[in-house]
């Protein structure tokens, strides 16, 4: 039965970032769906799970690629946010991250210094916080 399913995915494009996507929010419109009774949520709910497989059991790799890198390009501003939020989340619990009054450009200080002078290495203005 293993090797059966093994031939029949040979050469199919599988699982990539759009078909993650597409299915957490199938997940979410029929969570969505058990709460508020409408059909149309369910409807495009399984829509979409058909549609995602469609994706996933198809062997045109040039289409699905292209499909996969616009969606990535469409997202990518959004996931960059995100990544700098994680990011200075985690740097948040040593560091202290302001911005130059003048020119924005973030900082990044150690916390428990006290109050120090920081000199902005992009536009070379001065101020003082509190570490």
């Amino acid at each position: 039965m293993r090797e059966k399913l093994q031939r029949f995915m040979m050469g199919r494009y599988g699982i990539d970032q759009l078909s993650k996507f597409l299915n957490a929010v199938v997940i979410v419109l029929l969570v969505l769906s058990l709460f508020i009774n409408n059909h149309a949520i369910s409807l495009l709910a399984m829509l979409l799970l058909v549609y995602c497989y469609f994706r996933m059991f198809s062997k045109n790799h040039r289409k699905r690629y292209d499909e996969n890198m616009r969606f990535m390009k469409a997202t990518a501003n959004i996931r960059n946010r995100y990544r700098t939020f994680q990011r200075d989340r985690q740097i948040r619990r040593t560091h202290h991250i302001y911005r130059c009054p003048s020119c924005r450009q973030k900082i990044r200080v150690p916390r428990g210094k006290g109050r120090v002078a920081i000199r902005c290495p992009k536009c070379s203005a001065e101020f003082i916080k509190k570490s």
